[in-house]
């Protein structure tokens, strides 16, 4: 199969993931992104968010000249795939399509430019009917033709973990095809099939609808899951001597649960699981059916983030004039992405009353600047962070706060409480050296 030419309309963290990964197995793939500075900074080499070995990938994809990134969508115009990969973030829950339907317009004006018939792929996460209804017109309505033979249209939706994402772009464990064009499908999965080679996942070919809901559902299940555990976690405080993370261990290893997304923490963030979840509630809610689990789901998870400024209060009594530690601002360890984060409304609880808040993350502390400017300190290291502070909460579950040793609260700190908001410690160790620990799901110690 000669398939020598990829598009890639947006350039986030989907889009460049996806981008240099396949730049690299040989294609010649061509970035495309309205914004200038992004383009700018991509082609010196330097991502625009933090992603592990994504600066290595995007290197060796430049110099290797099979990748380049460009504002100019008339270099699609001889590609066989083109890959709509643009946000669609939600307000008040519904999904924003205006850049996935600004895309797929520049595209039918550039097919218009070309004999060449090619597939047009979707990757953005969008509801049901997108891009029968959406994409698809509107492609036809700039190209001033009709799909069929002219050009062919899948939903393909991504399942890319933040942190994990060049991996997963690599080895997914399964690739959805959603089409009523079994030409285009075929031509997509023939492509997936030479890509992967001998480690090619399972592949469902489906309509396009199904194909949109399979990624909502998806997400939904997995908030779900972390909702539940943090509910059996709120349950297990009350109770003497029990661990959610034993009673999770004890679950998980059922074969139709699974340990993966039954972590008790302060609840999920990010850029997928918020939105999915309130577009999925709200299209259901659309359609007149009133979706009351996920709501549920929702509603835990916008409180839980408050039990780590409660233990806080329960520990210092007033918090004005207290100083508070915070190890972490992303919303989850190997990303700089705070969107959704935990932190920030941890923060500004605490400022609100007054406290002294020093902060670190290792990779986030300029998005963090951003977001407190001068509302907060920032230290250079963790155990900067944490000296001479009553209180530590622990927010982000990154590895090198695994590793901190508890007589290194107990020497530093004012008051050695610590507050695991993420259960990376061990309890009876942390204990038994002196610190005052609070964690997410554990019971008392004693009757």
């Amino acid at each position: 199969m000669e398939m020598t030419t990829i598009s890639v309309f947006g350039l986030g963290r989907v889009g460049l993931s996806t981008a240099v990964c396949f730049a690299n197995k040989g294609y010649r793939v061509i970035g495309i992104d309205t914004n200038e500075n992004v383009v700018e900074q991509i082609r010196k080499r330097r991502p625009p968010f933090f992603e592990p070995q994504l600066d290595e990938y995007l290197k060796a994809a430049i110099d290797r000249e099979t990748f380049l990134a460009t504002c100019d969508p008339s270099l699609s115009q001889e590609s066989d795939l083109i890959l709509i990969a643009v946000g669609t973030a939600t307000r008040d829950g519904k999904t924003d399509l205006s850049g996935v339907e600004n895309a797929a317009a520049t595209i039918g004006r550039s097919l218009s430019q070309t004999e060449h018939r090619q597939v047009i792929v979707i990757k953005s996460t969008v509801p049901p009917g997108t891009a029968r209804k959406v994409v698809k017109p509107t492609v036809e309505r700039e190209f001033n033709r009709t799909a069929d033979k002219q050009f062919g249209l899948c939903s393909n939706p991504e399942f890319l973990r933040e942190g994990n994402a060049l991996h997963e772009v690599e080895f997914p464990d399964r690739i959805i095809i959603g089409s009523d064009d079994p030409e285009a499908a075929e031509t997509l999965e023939r492509f997936y099939r030479e890509f992967h080679g001998g480690k090619l996942p399972p592949i469902i070919r489906t309509t396009h609808e199904n194909a949109e809901l399979i990624k909502y559902a998806n997400n939904a299940f997995l908030a779900t899951k972390v909702s539940f555990i943090n509910c059996v976690a709120n349950v297990a405080e009350r109770f003497p001597f029990t661990d959610v993370k034993t009673v999770a261990a004890g679950i998980g290893v059922d074969a139709r649960i699974g340990s993966e997304f039954l972590n008790a923490g302060l609840g999920w963030g990010g850029s997928c699981l918020p939105k999915d979840l309130d577009a999925m509630i709200e299209f259901s809610r659309a359609s007149g059916y009133n979706p009351q689990l996920l709501e549920a789901v929702a509603e835990i998870n916008r409180k839980q983030w408050q039990k780590a400024t409660q233990a806080a209060r329960d520990a210092l009594g007033e918090l004005a004039g207290k100083r508070v530690a915070i190890l972490g601002f992303s919303f989850k360890p190997q990303t700089d992405d705070f969107r959704g984060a935990a932190s920030i409304p941890i923060i500004n609880d605490l400022l609100s009353e007054g406290a002294d808040v020093v902060l670190y993350d290792p990779a986030s502390m300029d998005n963090a600047r951003k977001v407190f400017q001068d509302r907060v300190s920032y230290a250079r290291s963790a155990y900067d962070c944490v000296e001479g502070a009553e209180c530590c909460i622990v927010v982000t579950e990154w590895d090198e706060f695994r590793t901190i040793p508890p007589s290194a609260f107990v020497e530093r700190m004012a008051q050695p409480i610590v507050i695991d908001g993420r259960r990376i410690y061990e309890p009876d160790e942390f204990m038994h050296a002196g610190v005052r620990l609070w964690a997410i799901g554990l019971g008392p110690r004693n009757e």
